[in-house]
């Protein structure tokens, strides 16, 4: 693993919010009412946890984003501010909440309903205001919490300016070719390559997309075609304090280390690593790490 002097630029558009994590004896079933045994509140959001993760590991980063005009807006952008990212375009919807994550914890095990609420007025208005920031960064991170056709236009304004772009496809939504085809690499979880890509198998689909597609499993397993063959890498923690998030740590940490000019198999690495320390932690960014974090 390499790093240069060069200090990486990169825009993230996404998503943001505030996690309200339930922890419970058991997920509730059907028509089943059950106590929470402990309730925190952490910061969240895909595109903000990998504006953070990017900053953490040094990089110059402009957030773009929808939040309320609320309490919890104000104490997101707070917290961005305080992680080095600028938020010059993250607009602020006088008529919309700021976005929640309501997460059951139980065992290790987790599911999410996520209000996206202000995220879902991102637009591409949006876009157009950081379009000279996009037009410089070494490379745009955006997922799918935001709507679609603000991801679509995303992918054309970096073709314009022939920028890089990465794709964590989450949550599951469908993208079809040109998506695929503009992306300089695609995340995704296992379990959502139906969704995202179609019917096809894993083999089939990472085949189509050398280098370019990386499926992910939450005991951080990474799996990717190299043109050649299939390569695997896989460092699952002993334990895992938090899985929320893992995906957007490795995302950052992927996108870094590009940055730097790795080369792939070790953008894979670093991505994995990021995504290990981060898991370390409760909360989505509180455990992303830092330069200094790693020997390099």
């Amino acid at each position: 693993m390499k790093f240069s002097n060069h200090i990486p630029k990169i825009v993230v558009v996404g998503s943001s919010s505030i996690d309200l994590v339930l922890t419970t004896e058991h997920h509730p079933r059907i028509n089943e009412t059950v106590l929470a045994t402990q309730t925190e509140n952490f910061f969240g959001g895909k595109g903000a946890n990998q504006a953070v993760g990017a900053s953490r590991l040094g990089a110059k980063v402009h957030f773009v984003g929808c939040v309320g005009k609320d309490t919890n807006g104000k104490h997101v952008l707070e917290n961005l501010v305080n992680e080095g990212v600028n938020v010059n375009f993250v607009e602020e919807n006088s008529n919309y909440p700021t976005g929640t994550a309501y997460v059951t914890s139980a065992h290790g095990k987790i599911s999410i309903i996520v209000a996206p609420a202000a995220n879902n007025f991102i637009t591409t208005a949006d876009i157009d205001k950081a379009e000279a920031e996009i037009a410089e960064a070494d490379i745009v991170l955006t997922q799918l919490e935001i709507p679609v056709e603000v991801v679509e236009y995303l992918f054309e304004i970096c073709k314009k300016h022939n920028t890089r772009i990465g794709l964590y496809a989450s949550p599951a939504k469908f993208i079809g070719e040109d998506i695929a085809e503009k992306a300089d690499f695609i995340v995704i979880k296992s379990n959502d390559l139906s969704v995202v890509f179609g019917e096809e198998g894993r083999d089939k689909v990472l085949k189509k997309l050398p280098n370019k597609l990386f499926i992910r499993d939450d005991t951080n397993s990474t799996v990717y075609f190299n043109g050649e063959e299939m390569k695997y890498y896989r460092n699952a923690p002993d334990t895992i304090a938090y899985k929320m998030g893992m995906g957007d740590a490795f995302t950052s940490g992927f996108a870094i280390a590009l940055c730097h000019g790795n080369e792939i198999d070790e953008c894979v690495r670093f991505g994995n690593e990021v995504s290990l320390k981060a898991s370390a932690n409760k909360g989505s960014q509180k455990g992303l790490p830092y330069l200094k974090d790693f020997s390099f």
